[in-house]
């Protein structure tokens, strides 16, 4: 895992009561571990302020219980039908949850480090 952010990057972006009654250093090490999967590409030494700042808001989501959620087996289908020739259907991907906005914020913040760079070119031989 990579330490991208610490507990006083995230209190220079949000100021000292960001965390409420969570958890700053847990948040702190739940918003790295999310960064580090979610980046791809290597990132400049310092770090860029635009991936401290999505770190923040993650430590955020962290410290409120929001980013590591458990999750349950999801409806894969379902379908209800109210009369002849009306129904409504909703499919769920298994696993799947809700992003936060925070989620959403640090991974439009991310997306110059988090999409692939360039094409892959394959040269069958």
């Amino acid at each position: 895992m990579t330490d991208f952010i610490t507990v006083a990057d995230v209190n220079a972006q949000l100021g000292p009561d960001w965390a409420g009654t969570g958890d700053a250093v847990l948040a702190v090490a739940m918003a790295n571990a999310w960064l580090t999967a979610k980046i791809n590409r290597t990132v400049a030494d310092p770090t860029p302020d635009a991936i401290k700042l999505a770190g923040a808001q993650v430590a955020k989501e962290a410290a409120a219980g929001n980013l590591y959620k458990a999750t349950q087996k999801e409806v894969l289908s379902k379908t209800v039908s109210a009369q002849s020739g009306t129904s409504v259907s909703k499919t769920y991907a298994e696993g799947s949850t809700d992003l936060s906005a925070g989620e959403n914020f640090a991974l439009a913040l991310l997306a110059p480090w988090v999409k692939r760079s360039g094409t892959i070119m394959l040269k069958r031989i």
